[in-house]
């Protein structure tokens, strides 16, 4: 067993591919898949943009918090995350129970994978491509604190961006990870 159990959680900006690479890694590996904000459009029946119209962004980041909180007591999951999830340093106790990988996506890539989706909040913006540059100045010195770091290309398949992390897990593997069970 690859991860001895401990769950892996993808994070990076929205449109890196965390959904579908993950539910991919979830079955190369035998894991249970989970996107946190699938979870929490479930948990409150209302939409991302529902949720960031009638509750605002604070409100949304502490239901995001809460069901990583919960998530991280569960072993054996890949756990796609929401691309705003590095902003709250409690978050980071909670990914750091598990091993996380960051899927490295250029803004003209992410922007022309996202050119017609209305679903996410913070990208309503006139100039998209500006915002996401913003977003991800913002965030990328939290985003490199992963433990894996996949950069993807244009021409890179999900399939094979799933194939790059499982390469390369066992370089980052902690020693505690690795030791064998006793």
């Amino acid at each position: 067993m690859l991860l001895k159990g401990i769950n892996l959680y993808l994070i990076g900006m929205s449109g890196s591919g965390k959904t579908t690479v993950g539910s991919l890694l979830a079955q190369q590996l035998g894991y249970g898949y989970l996107d946190t904000d699938e979870v929490i459009v479930k948990a409150t029946g209302r939409t991302i943009n529902q949720l960031f119209a009638t509750e605002g962004e604070a409100a949304f980041r502490q239901l995001e918090s809460e069901v990583l909180a919960q998530v991280c007591a569960y072993t054996k999951l890949s756990v796609a995350t929401g691309g705003g999830i590095v902003l709250r340093r409690e978050n980071w106790s909670y990914l750091h129970h598990g091993l996380i990988v960051w899927l490295d996506v250029p803004v003209e890539i992410l922007s022309s994978r996202l050119a017609a989706d209305t679903t996410r909040p913070l990208l309503q913006d006139p100039d998209r491509i500006l915002k996401m540059r913003s977003l991800l100045e913002q965030r990328q010195s939290l985003y490199a604190q992963a433990d894996l770091r996949i950069t993807v290309s244009a021409d890179e398949t999900p399939e094979q961006i799933a194939t790059q992390v499982m390469e390369k897990i066992p370089s980052v593997l902690k020693p505690n990870i690795s030791q064998p069970e006793v």
